[in-house]
């Protein structure tokens, strides 16, 4: 008969219970914990998330507000110079119409006139200061092989432009409007309107201005590694095609003027062969192998 009773146990029976239950408890409570921790985890990576996410919003909600502000700010820039060309039209007009006896078809084509050259002159005028603007915007995404260049000849580019304009205006403009009047009195009475000779100027002088452009476009794909003075040689018969087409496309549909056009283009296009190779080799003098080999 078993001393302790049926229903009771010995004290080892009691110690060896004892002892499982606690194994049981411990084995219990690490795997609570084990979800607790696996649930901080995963709140901690939601945070994470929403932390990020929220960062990315703010990124582009600041790129948003800081192109907002440069185009605001280019927009007073050019409605502050369009309200002063168009106020000051009548002390510089004669500059733009050469004398040339002009004539109107109507009340509303002098505002279309006054406009339309009022708002070339003020983009013109405006240019500089709108790629400022759009430089101080773009430059933080840009590498810094792109900013030095950008920021080094942005005034060449400027110059350029001006010297293409003023090329137009001085040179292309007076020949090829005598040649085609003169071709015209022939056989016609020439009688010019303002809106067709003010259309006419600008079609001579601004597509001019930023074909000067093309050297600085050439080092910029060279700083890139896009264009090597090499390939520029080996596509030089093509290049000079494409000149001849845009040239064609740009100016009035005479001989006179697209050639007036296109031997400057060919000009500034070896002139851009030139740069690209001195920039090659300058580029290859300061490598760190040649560095190095010295």
């Amino acid at each position: 008969m078993d001393p302790y009773g049926y229903n009771n146990l010995s004290p080892l029976d009691k110690k060896k219970n004892q002892e499982s239950k606690e194994m049981v408890d411990e084995s219990t409570i690490e795997m609570i914990e084990s979800k607790q921790e696996a649930v901080e985890i995963e709140q901690s990576n939601e945070e994470q998330d929403l932390i990020e996410t929220g960062s990315i919003q703010d990124s582009w909600f600041e790129h948003i507000t800081e192109l907002r502000k440069q185009l605001m700010k280019s927009t007073i820039v050019f409605v502050t110079l369009f309200i002063a060309v168009f106020s000051t039209i009548n002390f510089w007009f004669p500059f733009i119409s050469r004398g040339h006896n002009l004539v109107i078809l109507g009340p509303l084509e002098v505002i279309k006139v006054y406009t339309s050259i009022s708002l070339t002159l003020s983009l013109g005028l405006s240019l500089p200061f709108i790629c400022h603007f759009l430089w101080q915007f773009a430059k933080p995404g840009l590498y810094e092989k792109e900013q030095k260049f950008i920021g080094l000849f942005s005034p060449i580019m400027l110059l350029l432009f001006l010297i293409g304009l003023a090329f137009g205006y001085f040179v292309v403009n007076p020949m090829s409007y005598h040649f085609l009047v003169s071709l015209g009195e022939m056989n016609f009475d020439i009688m010019i309107t303002a809106s067709d000779y003010i259309n006419f100027l600008i079609m001579t002088t601004v597509p001019i201005g930023l074909l000067f452009e093309l050297p600085i476009v050439a080092m910029f794909l060279s700083s890139i590694d896009l264009l090597t003075s090499h390939t520029m040689k080996n596509i030089r018969r093509w290049s000079y095609v494409i000149l001849a087409v845009v040239s064609a496309l740009i100016t009035p549909p005479d001989f006179i003027s697209q050639l007036l056009i296109l031997i400057p283009m060919i000009g500034l296009y070896e002139i851009s062969i030139y740069i690209v190779r001195k920039s090659e080799e300058k580029r290859s003098t300061n490598s760190p192998i040649t560095e190095e080999a010295h």
